[in-house]
């Protein structure tokens, strides 16, 4: 295939997978069907056995995740609808935002050191909830390594949500804006998609949970990691 035809393979496959891993886990509901880990196995499974590499998935891989920004836009939707919500609680959003965001911060930075870990990895773990663009330039400007902190958002998200909305259940909250905000906070872009299948209110609210707290991390991360480090 040249170029351009593998470009649109790539892209075309990867869009397929995820539709039908979507499908899947609408209908079973079950956690280690999530579309992200579902469909990510598969192409890494289909990759292997036909010979593609990643250099070859590169150029789909860099469009569909430029498209990622036109998107979030979409999120703007059930935002508008829930303005009321929004205004009327907003102070205990932005409460439950920063708390959120020290704690995660806090607890990710802690365990890391208290687990011996390299402090490479204490610094690029630190990011881990929060969105991947803002995750990066924060592990620069603190040391850490960029590429591991993507990782480890990746995965964050990833497990958030799977588990996110029914650990919710277990601790019986079922508030739709702290719902909404919790899965913001902890597991950004993938928790907000998983979330807004509950309900307008909670995607709304998780995606302003995420946007705050990609914010306020950025302005004390550079400051605090290190404090927490020493």
């Amino acid at each position: 295939m040249n170029n351009p035809t593998m470009t649109a393979f790539t892209i075309i496959l990867t869009a397929a997978l995820y539709i039908v891993s979507r499908k899947i886990w609408l209908k079973t509901q079950n956690a280690l069907l999530a579309p992200l880990l579902l469909s990510t196995t598969a192409i890494i499974i289909i990759f292997h056995y036909s010979g593609i590499t990643f250099e070859q998935y590169k150029p789909g891989k860099s469009i569909m995740t430029f498209l990622l920004g036109p998107a979030t836009v979409g999120l703007a939707l059930p935002l508008y609808q829930n303005r009321r919500v929004l205004l009327n609680t907003f102070i205990p959003i932005l409460v439950g935002v920063v708390c959120g965001s020290l704690a995660t911060v806090t607890t990710a930075v802690l365990l890391a050191k208290w687990s011996g870990l390299d402090a490479l990895l204490v610094k690029s773990i630190a990011t881990k909830s929060i969105t991947a663009p803002i995750a990066i330039e924060i592990s620069r400007i603190i040391g850490g390594d960029p590429p591991i902190a993507v990782a480890f958002v990746v995965f964050t998200g990833t497990f958030g949500s799977m588990i996110g909305a029914s650990f919710l259940s277990v601790c019986k909250i079922t508030n739709p804006v702290a719902r909404g905000l919790a899965m913001g906070v902890t597991a950004h872009g993938q928790g907000t998609a998983t979330i807004l299948h509950e309900g307008q209110t909670q995607g709304a609210m998780a995606g302003v949970a995420m946007a705050l707290a990609a914010i306020f991390t950025s302005f004390i991360a550079p400051f605090f990691i290190p404090l927490l480090l020493k």
